[in-house]
């Protein structure tokens, strides 16, 4: 699956900006996305067979996600969460070049160095959040750098390998950053640059759809995760041919196969831990307050 399969098709400044938080929070949710994508199976693997042994127990499991919102007809009542833009006298027009401006002074050149990537930052924030609530979100549209080293498993007494606690230990620092942040102020930034991050969904492939209505159903898509207080389980997919990879990891996928049905952004979230998981969903639950008009189910 290439990242065209990913989307419908296209059509022939000062220390206190925080708009990068509210802009990349649920980017941010997404720090151990390398690794994870690493756990996917290649083209060349056939479909996982079910585990029903090793399913997670007393653990919630979200069904499918729901495809991602067509392109037509236009909604003629209009957004479901418009964005109140600030006025500012004199202020310059916001463009992409500000938008990375403000993320770089805000975060300082060895943070962006560890966390982001500048360059074409809108539209990759744009991309990745469409992206989670699908099956697969591009690595290469991602906004943030990936997370170093391979994921931490561990054998049980019976030989079922799993998703090891201390895993969550490498993903500290994100997620840490991400509880951090001040979520009025990062609001305030992202109304201010929403212009940027309209333009740049509609250029996705959806012109005339509002990407603010977006954003809150993927929080609302990312608050309906799945948590569980067990280790989660792995197993080895199956390869077809006569080379299978050296590194096992690269063929790692969930044990339980309605988990491995699960949308991208859900398995980033139940990947990370429990613990993780928690202050993330705490962060988009506050974010969503400032950038929501109507409640969760409406």
């Amino acid at each position: 699956m290439t990242d065209h399969d990913l989307r419908p098709p296209r059509p022939s400044t000062s220390r206190g900006n925080k708009l990068a938080a509210a802009a990349l929070l649920l980017a941010l949710a997404a720090g151990g996305w390398y690794a994870w994508q690493r756990m996917q199976t290649p083209p060349t693997v056939a479909p996982p067979a079910p585990v029903s042994s090793a399913a997670p127990e007393a653990a919630p499991v979200s069904q499918p996600p729901e495809p991602a919102p067509a392109a037509a007809p236009a909604q003629p009542e209009g957004p479901q969460h418009p964005v109140a833009e600030p006025t500012q006298a004199g202020a310059p027009a916001p463009d992409a070049a500000g938008l990375e401006q403000a993320v770089s002074d805000w975060l300082g050149r060895t943070q962006v160095l560890k966390f982001v990537a500048l360059q074409g930052l809108a539209h990759h924030i744009v991309a990745t959040i469409d992206n989670l609530p699908r099956g697969h979100a591009a690595p290469r549209l991602w906004p943030l750098y990936p997370i170093g080293g391979r994921m931490l498993t561990q054998q049980t007494a019976d030989g079922r390998l799993q998703i090891a606690p201390e895993n969550s230990a490498r993903y500290d620092a994100v997620v840490g950053f991400v509880a951090s942040v001040d979520v009025v102020k990062a609001a305030a930034l992202y109304r201010r640059f929403y212009p940027v991050l309209q333009q740049a969904y509609e250029e996705l492939g959806y012109p005339g759809q509002y990407f603010n209505d977006r954003l809150v159903a993927v929080i609302d898509h990312l608050l309906q995760a799945p948590e569980s207080a067990q280790p989660v389980a792995l197993r080895l997919v199956e390869v077809q041919g006569s080379v299978a990879p050296q590194q096992p990891w690269l063929r790692y996928e969930l044990a339980d196969s309605q988990w491995q049905s699960l949308s991208a952004g859900h398995k980033i979230l139940l990947r990370l831990g429990p613990g993780h998981a928690q202050t993330l969903k705490a962060q988009l639950r506050a974010l969503r307050s400032q950038i929501a008009t109507t409640r969760p189910g409406g």
